[in-house]
């Protein structure tokens, strides 16, 4: 697996207790506009938050946290943002669970089938997952931001929606890419999460590779004919709602 090398979009470690939280703003979208700074943060589960750290993101200003986690992640680690306001949209982690009972029948995924499912996951959310993912762009138009969207680690659920934003704002495929395989070098797994397996099966699941992200906007190209008609379509934004968008979200 290949890491990206650091470019001048990459940022320092804002919080110590969230290891995977970062700005969208800098990459280069619509018309060689830049993604605002300061406007949309994506996170891993933000449970572990340090005094210091509530201080930092009360000086972010963030209005809204969308929570992509499942019900009982949400209850098992509770992630309150005081004056924030919380939307859940639950998406369940089925892929851990999947991977859990394979192993308790004594049927150890390799590697290889691992990634396989990592990647039917995704397909899932391009497909079953489409109007989960519409809300949080309605969200993201009718509500001020800054925001910030996270799930767990802040991989999977959350970097499919960060790679959708992107797409809508027009950032090029590449460094949609470059931004999702960012985890790789930031994440470091929380002891809060309980998750247990054979290595080079937790090697996969608590990382992401270009085929998982892959395998999502194929199930794009497939079922809706390209990320632009799916945007216009499952996605609810039309012309007028992406003009809004890029409007808020793209520098001058």
């Amino acid at each position: 697996m290949t890491t990206p090398p650091r470019t001048s979009h990459d940022t320092p470690r804002l919080l110590q207790g969230a290891t995977n939280f970062r700005d969208l703003g800098g990459h280069v979208g619509q018309d060689g506009r830049r993604v605002r700074h300061h406007r949309v943060y994506r996170s891993d589960h933000l449970a572990g938050l340090t005094p210091e750290d509530q201080r930092t993101l009360q000086g972010l200003g963030l209005t809204h946290r969308i929570d992509f986690r499942g019900a009982h992640e949400r209850a098992t680690l509770p992630s309150e943002l005081p004056g924030v306001t919380a939307l859940a949209l639950s998406i369940e982690p089925t892929v851990v669970q999947r991977v859990q009972a394979l192993i308790a029948a004594g049927q150890v995924p390799t590697e290889a089938e691992t990634v396989e499912l990592m990647c039917q996951t995704y397909r899932a959310f391009a497909s079953a997952g489409a109007p989960v993912y519409a809300r949080f762009f309605r969200h993201v138009l009718e509500q001020p931001t800054p925001l910030v969207f996270h799930c767990t680690a802040g991989k999977d659920r959350t970097g499919f929606a960060a790679a959708l934003l992107l797409g809508a704002l027009g950032v090029a495929h590449d460094d949609i890419v470059h931004d999702y395989l960012l985890t790789n070098r930031l994440y470091v797994r929380s002891t809060l999460v309980e998750a247990h397996g054979p290595a080079h099966v937790m090697d996969v699941l608590w990382s992401v590779q270009p085929a998982f992200l892959e395998a999502a906007f194929a199930t794009i190209e497939q079922e809706f004919g390209g990320l632009q008609s799916y945007l216009a379509g499952p996605m609810g934004l039309g012309p007028r709602e992406r003009d809004r968008l890029r409007a808020s979200l793209l520098e001058p």
